[in-house]
């Protein structure tokens, strides 16, 4: 469904070894610049403030993850698993010199446990309608909604399913999908984790 000229690993093949970044490679220039746009949105939005490289990590990182999704349908681990151990970090350092920040990060632990097995819970009942990587970056998204709060998680969260499910009506609309069709799922998910940002950082 993504008319991808990029030859996509074979599952078995498709670990920390595969030739992920073939996508970004080849599509460098505007994932640099929708990086560099995305992170001068934030910086723009927030100002300076102590959560800043959190974000802009997030933001680097979830276009890299979009880029190869569409092309490759798979969120690698090296972008996803890695991202755990470097947003709470980023975040944990970011705690002591924010306004309520010990109870920011734990908000984020929380929103991270809580949306990671929202998402496993889908995956075991309908493992067809979405795939592992999306479990695995679900933690990720969770944890930076809930460093923003309630109402910026489930925002997040509903943005996510609302964008997917919209776009899924568009393509039966037009013909160019099928009601058992999938469609990568990733770019959906950073984008309804971007509109909780936006509205609530």
């Amino acid at each position: 469904m993504t008319g991808s000229a990029v030859e996509e690993p074979s599952p078995s093949a498709w670990s920390w070894r595969a030739d992920w970044t073939v996508p970004i490679r080849r599509h460098a220039v505007p994932a640099a610049v929708g990086a560099a746009l995305g992170v001068a949105l934030l910086a723009w939005l927030t100002g300076p403030r102590p959560d800043l490289p959190a974000f802009a990590y997030l933001m680097v990182v979830g276009v890299a993850l979009a880029v190869v999704d569409v092309h490759l349908r798979r969120l690698p681990d090296p972008l996803t698993l890695t991202s755990y151990p470097l947003g709470i970090a980023l975040l944990g350092a970011a705690a002591p010199f924010t306004d309520d920040g010990g109870h920011r990060f734990t908000s984020a632990l929380i929103g991270l446990a809580v949306l990671w097995a929202l998402f496993l819970v889908q995956w075991f009942i309908v493992p067809s309608a979405m795939g592992l990587g999306d479990v695995k970056l679900s933690g990720v998204l969770g944890l930076y909604l809930g460093w923003l709060g309630a109402d910026a998680w489930l925002l997040g969260v509903l943005a996510m399913f609302l964008f997917g499910g919209l776009y899924s009506a568009g393509l039966l609309v037009a013909r160019r999908a099928r009601f058992k069709s999938t469609i990568p799922f990733g770019p959906f998910m950073l984008a309804g984790a971007l509109a909780g940002i936006v509205l609530y950082a």
